[in-house]
């Protein structure tokens, strides 16, 4: 059920001392840096023939093998689910990803996400990027909706996923939170990881903690709630979601870190967090010509802001 696709490279003078995963990562790996790691580990990566951990640094002339393992197990379906196109060209598409639609199939889940859908829209995204995750360079959870960039060439890929990595991609959010913030504008700073005790959280309680920090500046006061303009700095997993909830002004409608204000808002029931990737701002992968798309957002939230806007200050 598998086949291997084989890479090797020869490191030259100028990619001296680079960490191996950052080296890989920077030669379009089709694969996100945690996964370079794993394959680095469990020996799917060899220098000069030898195994290394994913920090080691690279010496002159070694030859680095990797072998890309490709699962037949998982086959992506195209379906035919509507997606609402800000922009599409050759090399990428530009959507506008509704709140309940899961971003890519996983095992026992492999139906009605958005790689179903780009996949009957664009066929040939099947083979640009890491398995599963055709042409996706970034994500946004299940009940976020908002602005998302796909690649639909491997030279798209590569440049997406850079700047990604070099934090070059420009993103705002909207986001309705819980109170109301004394500070009109902050950032939070605050290393996050995978909770030490609950594996389906993010938190500050890790024992594998990265630096994430989040900008924010209040656009509306309500009653009970503040509409916030948030620029992430960083992208790690629900960042933004952990950093309001620690800030004792969780997103509204976030069940799993809103706690009390996770279900109802003065009364009203909500049904999925008032989170929206609002802005993004990016180089074409090919032309270098900067580009920016925004959506407003969806019905569900609009109904939410003028439900709290009627009952003032």
């Amino acid at each position: 059920m598998f086949s291997q696709k084989k890479s090797v490279f020869i490191i030259t003078p100028k990619e001296i001392s680079q960490r191996l995963d950052h080296f890989l990562v920077s030669h379009g790996i089709p694969l996100s840096r945690a996964t370079i790691q794993r394959l680095i580990r469990t020996g799917g990566v060899l220098v000069s023939g030898h195994r290394v951990k994913p920090s080691y640094r690279l010496r002159e002339a070694e030859q680095i093998e990797i072998t890309l393992p490709k699962s037949a197990s998982l086959d992506l379906i195209a379906e035919s689910i509507p997606i609402e196109i800000l922009y599409e060209d050759g090399d990428l598409i530009v959507l506008n990803k509704p709140a309940g639609l899961v971003v890519h199939p996983a095992p026992g889940h492999d139906r009605g996400t958005l790689v179903n859908a780009l996949l009957h829209h664009c066929f040939s995204l099947k083979d640009i990027g890491e398995g599963e995750r055709p042409g996706i360079v970034h994500r946004l959870d299940k009940d976020t909706s908002g602005v998302m960039v796909v690649a639909k060439t491997r030279d798209a890929y590569v440049s997406l996923v850079r700047q990604f990595k070099g934090h070059f991609i420009r993103r705002k959010y909207l986001a309705l939170v819980a109170g109301n913030p004394h500070q009109k504008s902050g950032e939070i700073s605050l290393p996050i990881g995978r909770d030490s005790y609950h594996r389906k959280k993010i938190s500050s309680r890790t024992n594998s903690p990265k630096p994430a920090i989040t900008r924010y500046r209040v656009l509306e006061s309500l009653k009970g709630a503040t509409l916030m303009e948030v620029v992430p700095q960083t992208g790690r997993t629900h960042q933004i979601r952990v950093h309001f909830s620690w800030l004792r002004h969780p997103i509204v409608g976030d069940r799993l870190y809103g706690k009390g204000s996770g279900r109802f808002i003065q009364g009203r029931p909500i049904h999925r967090q008032m989170l929206h990737a609002w802005v993004l701002g990016l180089l074409h992968p090919i032309s270098q010509e900067f580009l920016e798309f925004s959506s407003p957002p969806p019905p569900d939230m609009v109904e939410v802001l003028e439900f709290l806007k009627g009952k003032g200050l």
